[in-house]
């Protein structure tokens, strides 16, 4: 009777024994995969200000540029970025929305039947942002009354305090897109491939577009030359040259940018942070390499 006891134990540690190898063998083909085929990190644009990381995805990140873009061009502070960017996160978490409630559309959610614009002037992220600026200047001490009760004036929408849920992370990206915060936006993103290299072409239209600059072309590679002295004084051409510079890396996934140069640091698609450069640049240029 003892004997017959130990078989069932005998056959469940073979069972176990053929398990915990078929086990090991698959981790190891897991494994080997891995190697073969390693996970991508994620695609991400970070602005670390005061040594708090705000992120966004590219997409946000483009259209965040695009927001600062316009105001960096008609001189407004940085607070009138804030501004925007809390109500575009809460209209449209920052994208460029082909609807929305009742005839509400693009990054605003503006409204053509309200006199936004048309549909067509409301989904082009240049002209929104110029709306929302001519209508947020004409609010009475905007600049220092709080963001969210800027935004609602401009807004008037249902839910009044919602804008101050993104007042963090709007502030950290208006900071370095407007060129307060130096070095503090980057992007994690893919190599470049045949199939997704932009045309240099989609570097100068969007720099022209957004910012109203032109890219001289500086050598063979796709090295272009961006002058952004025009867009200030010149006792700000240092806060300037990084406010053009963290746009081109917030839009770099859209128009095929490689490497980003402003004074002493650089920019590289796929390495981490900004490094130092083999030389500086002048104030207020911008080095810019497309793929």
């Amino acid at each position: 009777m003892a004997a017959g006891r130990r078989r069932p134990l005998a056959g469940f540690l073979a069972t176990v024994t053929v398990l915990g190898i078929g086990v090991v063998a698959v981790l190891g083909v897991v494994r080997w995969l891995d190697t073969r085929h390693p996970v991508p990190k994620a695609q991400v644009c970070t602005a670390i200000v005061d040594g708090t990381p705000w992120t966004l995805d590219p997409d946000q990140a483009q259209n965040a540029a695009v927001v600062a873009a316009v105001a960096v061009r008609r001189g407004l502070p940085a607070h009138a970025v804030t501004v925007a960017l809390a109500t575009t996160l809460q209209e449209s978490s920052l994208r460029n929305l082909d609807y929305g409630d009742r005839d509400s559309l693009g990054l605003f959610q503006q409204r053509p039947s309200q006199g936004w614009g048309t549909q067509a002037e409301v989904m082009d992220p240049v002209f929104a942002a110029g709306t929302f600026y001519d209508r947020l200047v004409e609010v009475p001490d905007w600049e220092t009354i709080d963001v969210t009760k800027a935004a609602q004036a401009v807004q008037r929408s249902a839910f009044a305090d919602a804008y101050a849920n993104h007042e963090g992370g709007a502030r950290a990206f208006a900071s370095a897109l407007t060129g307060w915060s130096p070095a503090a936006l980057t992007c994690t993103l893919p190599a470049l491939t045949a199939e997704s290299t932009a045309p240099a072409e989609n570097l100068t239209a969007r720099l022209g577009r957004d910012l109203g600059l032109a890219a001289g072309y500086v050598e063979t590679g796709g090295v272009y030359a961006i002058d952004a002295n025009s867009l200030t004084t010149a006792d700000q051409a240092d806060r300037i040259g990084w406010a053009v510079g963290q746009w081109a890396v917030a839009v770099a996934n859209q128009v095929g940018v490689t490497s980003v140069q402003v004074d002493d640091l650089v920019w590289v698609r796929g390495q981490d942070g900004w490094q130092p450069a083999q030389a500086p640049l002048a104030a207020g240029y911008v080095q810019v390499t497309t793929g």
